[in-house]
């Protein structure tokens, strides 16, 4: 009798090693290709670093965000005071800080809600058509024909002031493009031939979908909700500046910007700073949204 030197466990521990080498090539191929281009790799080293500090935001941070000391408010930058106080004498590094938190969980939690609703209403209007096209391209057609911010004032004036709901007000007016997209390239790959095929052998619409159009779609959608992310960081910041995001005393960059507009012309930075910090973030996350479509999207190419 002949025995196989090779043990199951030890064939699946080889292809298990072979998977992940050309996981880590792919990878390491990405990463180098967004490299090349110099503004794709500032915009996603900003991100990474909005991440770090966002993480490590209790070591970060040299003082509590919320712990007011009146006698050294409004202090202009200095060595001790980096960015300098607020009307309260609170340190604004530590808010910005702090803040890049409030900012993350919004665009995340955002990302991950919006984008598989579009997903899922665009693949599905496109591949069936007819009525179910119709209707679901009229609803997508209402939410495009009012401006985000507007409609999400609506939502949030609906729902009352709170991060919870300008996360859903965000999502409520943000899903419309990305069904859009995800709805043309559905259309363009319905009739397509390896599609055609596979119906031929039996495979349902569900499968269809799931198996062969969202795979295909995903790219392009990727690259929309990175470049919407920008987005999400202004509309969250103009809610947080009306009063209706985050709450005080919680450090939200345009709530921020809000309570420290009374005291702008003599104070510059307790403006100045939180304003840079959402334009420089919206900034890398348009130019990640770019370097990305170059990578992703083969017709770039």
């Amino acid at each position: 009798m002949t025995i196989s030197l090779d043990s199951p466990t030890a064939s699946n521990r080889r292809e298990r090693l072979a998977g992940l080498r050309r996981t880590s090539g792919r990878v390491g191929h990405f990463l180098l290709r967004m490299a090349r281009n110099p503004l794709t790799a500032i915009g996603g080293g900003i991100v990474l670093l909005l991440m770090i500090v966002a993480l490590f935001a209790p070591w970060i941070a040299p003082f509590h965000p919320l712990v007011q000391d009146l006698n050294n408010a409004l202090t202009p930058p200095n060595a001790v005071h980096w960015f300098g106080t607020d009307e309260f004498g609170r340190d604004i590094f530590s808010r910005l800080v702090y803040g890049a938190r409030i900012t993350l969980y919004i665009v995340l939690l955002v990302s991950v809600t919006v984008g598989p609703l579009g997903l899922l209403l665009g693949v599905t209007a496109g591949y069936f058509g007819g009525k179910v096209d119709m209707l679901l391209m009229r609803i997508t057609d209402i939410f495009i024909s009012f401006p985000s911010l507007v409609l999400a004032l609506a939502f949030v004036a609906a729902l009352g002031p709170g991060l919870e709901h300008v996360v859903i007000a965000i999502t409520l007016t943000a899903w419309p493009p990305i069904a859009r997209l995800a709805r043309a390239e559905t259309l363009s790959l319905r009739q397509a031939d390896f599609i055609s095929a596979v119906r031929l052998q039996g495979a349902s619409p569900l499968r269809v979908l799931w198996r062969h159009i969202v795979p295909l779609c995903m790219p392009s959608v990727i690259i929309r909700i990175t470049m919407n992310m920008a987005g999400i960081i202004l509309t969250a910041a103009g809610l947080g500046f009306l009063g209706l995001g985050a709450q005080p005393p919680d450090p939200e960059w345009g709530a921020m910007i809000s309570s420290g507009r009374t005291y702008m012309m003599e104070c510059w930075w307790v403006v100045t700073i939180p304003g840079l910090a959402i334009l420089i973030n919206s900034l890398a996350f348009n130019f990640l949204g770019d370097g990305l479509r170059d990578i992703l999207d083969p017709r770039s190419e």
